[in-house]
């Protein structure tokens, strides 16, 4: 009798247990408020028609209406990086198979040379898909993409052109964004064995390092280059709100543009400037306490200046990638505050908003009045990455 009891009391609590566990995994399990938001705006990418000729670059809120481009805009390539890069993160296959078409359509761009914008457009596309599976196509269209962009570089002045408009302003302007496309250049050697590619991102590099940077760490937009002495002949900008500021997401693609390059080169020079770009970033009084940073550091109207969600997630993949090679905590704790901060329903749009676009409150071009406190692919874009790398790290 007492053995039977024993045996009934032990049943009992293997019984409870067992329902304890399944309530814990059930707790577990369940989605937060802000995943299903999440789930519901990567949704809203996988619906959105595919159209060789309307590309999401943004939401305009004045014309209550999606901002469509054609694939020779510098930001085509993002909407379809952002299907590849939902497929990292989801393993759902609709992602690949959207991605694929969007990504189809890009290919003519391997032969404009009239843009420095290679990596932006091909890689983003085409060098996302081939991280996800293999596909001899894919890299032939990288080899020629870098053939066409080799054709903007200059052997005098030893850097790639940016941009072919404002000839009456200048003369072979630069901007630190071009170090976004050394990417395509360095894995186009990758794919063919031509050292050519490489060492020309290199130049460019070393250029860009010699000329860009202030002594405080900070960085201008564009450099303009004399084509008589092949030295600068102006240090101005583009989009930040005058020549001598602190525009952020240039100083983001600064911070990420030389940590690529020291990925490609191990060459320290590199890493030292992106960390020392970094910190400028991470120690200017006017970074607000949630990372996501005001579109130009330098603006009279902080703290009520547009916030710029896309120069902080640039930065914050640039970072993720920073603290892999240095330990460094201070990287990876920037990087994951912009992911939190942006995990809120005050960043993610609504998810009756119908527009294929994940987050708000980027800033396009603050001088044209374009694109200002908006949803952009760009800004997506690094968003997804950054959660991707942190992933990988866990």
């Amino acid at each position: 009798m007492i053995f039977s009891q024993s045996k009934n009391y032990y049943f009992l609590l293997i019984f409870v247990a067992l329902i304890l566990s399944g309530c814990s995994r059930k707790k577990e399990d369940a989605k937060s408020d802000i995943e299903i938001l999440l789930e519901k705006r990567y949704e809203k990418l996988l619906t959105y028609s595919v159209d060789s000729l309307a590309f999401p670059r943004s939401y305009s809120y004045k014309a209550n209406a999606i901002k469509k481009v054609p694939s020779k805009d510098w930001t085509s390539g993002f909407f379809a990086g952002n299907l590849w890069h939902l497929y990292s993160l989801t393993g759902n296959q609709d992602y690949i198979e959207k991605a694929e078409e969007w990504t189809a359509f890009i290919e003519k761009e391997k032969f404009n040379n009239r843009t420095h914008d290679m990596g932006f457009k091909v890689y983003n596309s085409f060098g996302n898909g081939l991280k996800i599976k293999e596909n001899k196509r894919y890299k032939n269209i990288i080899v020629e993409s870098a053939k066409t962009l080799s054709t903007r570089f200059d052997e005098n002045i030893k850097s790639i052109r940016s941009w072919d408009f404002n000839k009456e302003v200048w003369q072979f302007p630069v901007i630190i964004d071009n170090m976004m496309n050394l990417e395509l250049l360095f894995e186009a050697t990758k794919i063919s064995g031509d050292s050519s590619f490489h060492k020309l991102a290199v130049t460019h590099a070393n250029t860009t390092l010699k000329h860009h940077f202030r002594p405080d760490n900070s960085c201008y937009h564009v450099v303009d280059y004399d084509t008589l002495t092949y030295q600068p002949r102006m240090k101005v900008t583009h989009q930040g709100i005058n020549d001598e500021s602190s525009w952020t997401r240039g100083h983001g693609w600064g911070i990420y543009g030389y940590t690529l390059a020291y990925r490609y080169t191990k060459d320290t020079r590199y890493l030292n400037r992106a960390i020392a770009t970094a910190e400028y970033f991470l120690n200017h009084k006017n970074l607000p306490k949630d990372g996501i940073p005001y579109w130009d550091f330098d603006d009279p109207a902080i703290p009520n200046a547009p916030r710029d969600v896309s120069a902080g997630t640039i930065v914050a993949a640039a970072m993720v990638e920073i603290y892999g090679y240095t330990q460094e905590e201070k990287y990876l704790d920037y990087s994951k505050k912009v992911m939190t901060s942006l995990k809120s329903p005050d960043y993610i749009l609504a998810a009756d908003f119908d527009a294929p676009f994940i987050l708000d409150h980027s800033t396009g071009n603050w001088p044209k009045n374009d694109e200002i406190d908006e949803p952009i692919a760009y800004g997506d874009y690094y968003f997804l990455e950054t959660l991707i790398r942190l992933k990988n790290i866990n």
